[in-house]
């Protein structure tokens, strides 16, 4: 099951929302903004992600490189 995400990058906080196809919620949660903490979050559904966006108006860097750089991301 492919599965798409979406995070609304806050100032203390994200929003993490994970759908699938038919637009059926999988997972949408608050978390604090600790990048340990989101990877945590996301971890169950690592295999099925095919797509995941950040949204933010500042402050964003240390979000998206450590998705990137995280040793479970697929290329």
């Amino acid at each position: 099951m492919k599965l798409y995400g979406g995070i609304d990058l806050h100032g203390d906080n994200s929003v993490i929302a994970l759908v699938d196809e038919q637009d059926g919620v999988k997972n949408q949660r608050r978390v604090t903004n600790d990048l340990a903490r989101i990877l945590e979050e996301l971890a169950p559904y690592q295999s099925s992600i095919t797509g995941l966006a950040v949204e933010s108006t500042f402050n964003w860097y240390w979000l998206v490189d450590g998705l990137m750089e995280a040793p479970h991301q697929r290329t």
